[in-house]
């Protein structure tokens, strides 16, 4: 894995397509003006080659080039298996 590349950690949300999972990704932040700490949570579609991970995983992933409409992101490792999900 390249240490240029943007790299995300995240949870997988759902696996029920083919060769793509939905990962969620919370971040904590600080808002500029009340300076109260928010989570921001995003969700990305990332292609998983071997559907190797499934829901409840934690795992990384990392920017790639467009490979479909919404799909720009890759998974590169699986972190953490999830207790959940098929397996």
């Amino acid at each position: 894995m390249s240490g240029l590349k943007k790299s995300l950690i995240g949870e997988v949300v759902s696996d029920k397509m083919q060769k793509t999972v939905v990962v969620l990704v919370e971040t904590v932040r600080r808002d500029p003006l009340y300076k109260k700490t928010i989570r921001v949570r995003r969700k990305f579609k990332a292609h998983d080659e071997n559907n190797s991970s499934h829901a409840g995983d934690v795992v990384r992933i990392v920017k790639s080039r467009p490979l479909s409409k919404n799909v720009q992101w890759v998974v590169a490792e699986v972190i953490r298996p999830g207790s959940g999900g098929k397996g």
